[in-house]
Parts: C-alpha cells; structure tokens; sequence
C-alpha cells in the first residue's frame, strides 16, 4: 500500500488547515485510515482514524476541533483541522491499517503542520 499525502504549511493559532491523503496497491478491506503526528519531543501518536464504515477516533486534543472523513471510492481520507494550536504542531503521517494498531500500519511520508504566531 502506498500512501501520498497533500497538505500542511505553516499557519498561526486559531487558523485552519485541510489534510489529504490517497491511497494505491493492494487495499484490502476493512481498514482503518487516518493520521498520525510526531511532535517535537514525542512519539509518534495516532490523531485521528476512521474505519471504512465511518466509525471515526480522534485523540482527546482534537475532539471539537479536528474532523476526519473518507472517500471509500477513491480510497482518500482527508483532516479537516480548525482552531489550531502551537500544540498541534509536528508532521502528520497518513496512516492505512487492517487492525488499527501502530506495528501492523502503513504510513505516509510526513507532511509539516507548523502553529505559531
């Protein structure tokens, strides 16, 4: 499974941002898709996932801000993120798993999200 992501930039606090990822190869269903984020001085931590019957999970920050959605036909999931804080910086990875866990996934290139005033 490949992965490519679209997105990210530098934005300052309270502004928006939209995540794009599309996926090719062999995609096998169900899955699970999202976003992940390394943050400076922290592992890598899932963000936000929905399975491909729209069951969504977003990490406690993001709940009310971060909103995660998908395209099943066209195999993309997207992040739609508003409200953004300096903690919310770091690269977000598109993520593509089976189980939903961190070992057993697929990960894109990073894309830069950079919050500061």
């Amino acid at each position: 499974v490949q992965l490519q992501a679209s997105g990210g930039g530098s934005v300052q606090p309270g502004e928006s941002l939209i995540l794009s990822c599309a996926a090719s190869g062999s995609i096998s269903r169900p899955n699970i898709m999202g976003w992940g984020r390394l943050a400076p001085g922290k592992q890598r931590e899932l963000v936000a996932t929905i399975t491909d019957g729209g069951v969504t999970n977003l990490e406690d920050s993001a709940k009310g801000r971060f909103t995660v959605s998908r395209d099943n036909a066209k195999n993309t999931v997207s992040l739609q993120m508003t409200s953004l804080k300096s903690e919310d910086t770091g690269v977000y990875y598109c993520y593509y798993s089976l189980d939903g866990s961190l070992r057993n996934a697929y990960w894109g290139p990073g894309t830069q999200v950079t919050v500061s005033s």
